[in-house]
């Protein structure tokens, strides 16, 4: 999602809540809170869950390690539900022609570097490069290239972007930079 004018572009970066992101935060959720209550209900010997029949189930050595797992479960749920909640990766790439100044934005974990915030001037723009790494895991990314500064991600990483899709988005932000394009 972008708003373009003249002399002002803005790009606003989708962050963590995604639909996906939901779904498998709340199937881990589920599946992890199974393995933990089939792992009580062996220790207990009580059927804690009408649909699975724990008794069949020692406490040692499977019902230790499926709660093991359904603990564990738990957590990695919740940091998926954290990430969601604090909208991690999400914000904005502002170029502005008038003021001549490029500002990146993305929101992080809560500490220190909550906000990440970079401004440097559009003179030192060098580039805008594309990476393309095809094969089983396809990869594409449009960088943005700083003169002694490095290159600069503009596109997450998921985004699974067509090949169309980012020369465009990559011959639109050059042509409005005035800056040349790189493919890796």
């Amino acid at each position: 999602m972008s708003w373009r004018s003249e002399r002002i572009w803005v790009e606003l970066i989708a962050g963590s809540r995604k639909t996906s992101n939901f779904c498998w935060a709340f199937i881990l959720f589920l599946g992890s809170l199974g393995f933990l209550l089939v792992g009580i209900s062996s220790y207990l010997g009580r059927n804690l869950l009408s649909l699975f029949p724990s008794q069949q189930i020692l406490f040692f050595p499977q019902g230790i390690v499926m709660s093991f797992y359904g603990i564990a479960g738990l957590f990695i749920s919740s940091y998926l539900w954290c990430t969601i909640w604090w909208n991690v990766g999400s914000g904005y790439d502002r170029f502005d022609k008038k003021a001549g100044i490029v500002c990146i934005f993305r929101w992080g974990f809560p500490g220190k570097n909550r906000r990440i915030f970079i401004r440097f001037l559009m003179k030192d723009i060098q580039s805008i490069r594309i990476e393309v790494k095809e094969g089983i895991s396809t990869r594409r990314i449009l960088y943005m290239e700083i003169i002694g500064q490095g290159a600069i991600p503009l596109t997450r990483i998921d985004e699974n972007l067509t090949s169309r899709e980012i020369e465009q988005k990559a011959a639109e932000l050059a042509y409005f930079l005035r800056v040349p394009i790189e493919l890796l």
